[in-house]
């Protein structure tokens, strides 16, 4: 391959990873030991905030009538596409029955879990979508328990937009707490709610160590870090689209890698002078968080061939994959690893990230080699069972005897010796491990 970098990342997002686990696994500790007065004071501490923890119908009423008319259309609308797709997702999950043999007879199931915790992150930017795509999800799949938390503004509370959008999409308690907090109490059960079966929903360093720590005795719906995004284009592609598409993802942090992949080295070097203008043309916190992820961050990266640039965006396994380059359907059959796919200009990740219907909680940080992003499937137990005839039984048995003898399991073996016994008295096996054979 040959591939130049017109701009390399001096940083990647693990330069920086702060040392939260001690941090975090203390007011873990803390908070499984001391209950909901623990959780009330980390929430004093941390969110600044002493208000109602658990919200009332009334309250819930109260916030959504502070949602404006078109904001309501618009979470209403963007609802809906979520919904649609999740339940087209739902019905690939198909209860499975087969005869393995004559008489034994084997399946699977499709069971959602009981309580889903959903995390919407509510501090530098107040993730209405987020509400959207973790709390749509669990309803359709069918979670008879959904709890989603958010975290208060200092003395006013939970933005009264996500309110309204956790209550359109099904949540059944709505929970104003952040941080470590927020998902310990989800996990814990405290403040009379059930223990969560799984966490989902993005959330900063202490909210993906917490669910890093806890996993294993509650499930989650993977490990994030920085939201990442990667530009594959080709010299088809506007110049200002593709920068207007770096800075907007670039604005969700300063530790948000932004990348451009092409074979056109004119359309990199105009986007590479866009993307600074349109940065200072951003409000002032957005802004910030952009041009550090520009200066830190962002790659520029020239190929010789498509599929240098298709294996280049491979090998970096990107949350988030725009296409912006002649004959897309070569590139949505090429492309193996990624989050989530956006083919052409006339889609874009703030669509996807707000309302097209595809769920915006992906994987970051290379995770896409080996996970998909959430959706209903995160929510279901593919379960098994089987049944057999007894005459079924006899050559499973046999097979399952001796297997287990060459393993040393003598107390598995017996398990089928005693029902060779007394299903066929009359009949004698060989059920000896002979390794020699």
């Amino acid at each position: 391959m040959s591939v130049e970098y017109l701009k390399k990342a001096v940083l990647t997002s693990k330069t920086d990873a702060s040392e939260t686990t001690k941090i975090v696994q203390e007011i873990l500790d803390t908070i499984e030991a001391g209950g909901d007065e623990a959780a009330l004071d980390y929430a004093a501490k941390f969110d600044k905030y002493e208000g109602d923890i658990l919200l009332s119908d009334a309250a819930i009423e109260a916030a959504a009538a502070q949602v404006p008319d078109k904001l309501k259309r618009d979470i209403e609308f963007a609802h809906a596409n979520v919904q649609r797709f999740a339940e087209a997702q739902k019905e690939t999950c198909q209860d499975v029955e087969v005869e393995i043999i004559p008489g034994l007879v084997a399946g699977q199931k499709s069971i959602p879990v009981d309580t889903a915790g959903c995390y919407i992150p509510g501090g530098r930017y107040s993730h209405i979508a987020s509400a959207i795509m973790t709390v749509t999800t669990a309803k359709v799949a069918g979670c008879r328990n959904i709890i989603a938390c958010s975290p208060p503004r200092p003395g006013i509370g939970i933005n009264p937009a996500i309110i309204y959008a956790a209550k359109v999409c099904g949540a059944d308690k709505i929970l104003a707490m952040g941080g470590v907090q927020g998902v310990a109490a989800m996990t814990f059960g405290l403040f009379g709610l059930p223990k969560a079966n799984i966490l989902v929903g993005p959330g900063n360093q202490f909210v993906a160590e917490a669910k890093r720590i806890l996993f294993g005795r509650v499930g989650i719906d993977m490990i994030a870090g920085p939201t990442d995004s990667l530009i594959l284009a080709d010299g088809s592609a506007d110049a200002e689209v593709v920068a207007a598409d770096l800075v907007g993802q670039a604005e969700h942090g300063y530790n948000s890698p932004v990348w451009l992949v092409t074979d056109t080295r004119a359309l990199a070097e105009e986007v590479m002078a866009l993307v600074p203008k349109l940065i200072d043309d951003l409000p002032e916190v957005n802004r910030d968080n952009a041009a550090a992820a520009w200066r830190d961050y962002a790659e520029v990266i020239l190929c010789d061939t498509r599929e240098e640039m298709a294996a280049t965006s491979d090998a970096y396994a990107p949350e988030h994959l725009t296409v912006q380059a002649q004959d897309l359907d070569w590139w949505k059959e090429r492309l193996s690893c990624y989050g989530s796919l956006f083919l052409g200009e006339e889609t874009t990740v703030a669509f996807g990230d707000k309302a097209s219907g595809p769920n915006h909680v992906l994987p970051t940080s290379g995770a896409a080699t080996y996970t998909g992003g959430l959706s209903v499937h995160k929510y279901m137990k593919i379960v098994t069972w089987q049944r057999a005839t007894r005459d079924a039984a006899k050559p499973v048995a046999e097979a399952t005897a001796r297997i287990s003898r060459l393993e040393g399991m003598e107390g598995h073996a017996r398990t089928a010796d005693i029902r060779l016994k007394k299903y066929f008295p009359d009949e004698s096996f060989d059920l000896t491990a002979d390794a020699g054979a």
